[in-house]
C-alpha cells in the first residue's frame, strides 16, 4: 500500500466520524453566513511570482517541521514577505494540523486561503467552506474521475476555487477534461515522499498557455523559483523551507528576490 493510499484510507474513515458528529445540513447552514470567498485565483494572478506560502506544523517524511508554531503569527509574517496567498494545513494524524489553524491564520490577514487536506469525499468540500477556505485541493493521484468531477462541480457551486494536483502526464490529462482554472505539479511523489524539481521542469511544456500554472514542492530558493518560471510557471506553493526559518518574513522576501 502506497502511503497516499493509506492516508486517504484514513481520511474516509475520519470522515465518516465527521459526519456523525457534524451532518452535512448543519455545515450548510454554516455556509449561509460564512464570509464571502476572496478569490485564490485571482490573488495569484495579481502577482508574479505569486507565492501560496505554507503554514506547516509537520510532515509524514520529516515529522515536526517548527516547534514555535502560531498560525497566526506565521501569516502576518507571510504577508509581509510579499506571499500572495496561504496554504494551510489541516489534516490532522499526518500533518499535525487543525481546523483551527486555518481560521487563526485567516483571521491574522486578508490573504486568500487554501485548505491543505485529502478530499475524498463531497461532505469535505461543505466543510471546507464553513471553515472560510477560499480554495480547494484537488489530488489527482488520490481519486477517480467521477469523484473529481462531482467535487469540482460541488466547489464551483460554493464558490471555491479548485487547486488540480497532479504529479505526471497521465494525471494531468484527466484534470484538463474538466477544463480547471489552475493546476498544481507537485514535485514530491506522494506515493513514496520522494522529491524532484524536474517533476514540473518535465510537465511543464504540457500544461496550456492560459492555465494558471503552480509548482509544488522542493522549491528552496529564488533560483529554483527563477528556473520554474523560465519554463512557464507563474505561481509557486513553498512550505518546509519557508517554515524552517527563524525570521519567515525575511526568508519570504528572499525567495521572492524582494530586496
Amino acid at each position: 500500500m502506497s502511503v497516499l493510499q493509506k492516508i486517504c484510507d484514513d481520511k474516509r474513515e475520519h470522515v465518516a466520524t465527521c459526519k456523525g458528529k457534524l451532518p452535512q445540513a448543519a455545515l450548510e447552514g454554516r455556509i449561509k453566513t460564512a464570509p464571502p470567498v476572496r478569490g485564490f485565483i485571482k490573488g495569484l494572478r495579481a502577482q508574479n511570482p505569486g507565492l501560496i506560502a505554507e503554514i506547516k506544523k509537520a510532515s509524514p517524511s520529516v515529522g515536526v517541521i517548527r516547534e514555535d508554531f502560531n498560525p497566526a503569527e506565521l501569516a502576518k509574517a507571510y504577508k509581509a514577505g510579499g506571499a500572495a496567498c496561504l496554504s494551510i494545513l489541516t489534516d490532522e494524524p499526518y500533518f499535525q494540523g487543525k481546523t483551527e489553524y486555518l481560521l487563526q491564520g485567516r483571521a491574522a490577514c486578508d490573504l486568500p486561503v487554501l485548505r491543505k487536506d485529502f478530499i475524498v469525499d463531497p461532505y469535505q468540500v461543505y466543510e471546507t467552506r464553513a471553515m472560510g477556505a477560499d480554495c480547494m485541493l484537488i489530488i489527482m493521484a488520490a481519486i477517480e474521475d467521477t469523484l473529481v468531477k462531482d467535487l469540482y462541480d460541488l466547489a464551483t457551486e460554493l464558490k471555491l476555487d479548485t487547486l488540480f494536483e497532479v504529479h505526471d502526464r497521465e494525471e494531468l490529462d484527466r484534470a484538463l477534461k474538466l477544463n480547471p482554472g489552475m493546476v498544481g505539479v507537485n514535485n514530491r511523489n506522494l506515493k513514496t515522499l520522494k522529491v524532484d524539481i524536474d517533476t514540473a521542469l518535465e510537465i511543464a511544456s504540457a500544461l496550456p498557455a492560459d492555465l494558471l500554472r503552480v509548482a509544488e514542492s522542493g522549491i528552496h530558493g529564488n533560483d529554483d523559483l527563477k528556473r520554474l518560471q523560465t519554463a512557464g510557471f507563474t505561481a509557486f506553493l513553498v512550505g518546509e523551507s519557508l517554515m524552517r526559518q527563524p525570521n519567515v518574513t525575511a526568508a519570504t522576501k528572499a525567495l521572492l528576490g524582494i530586496s
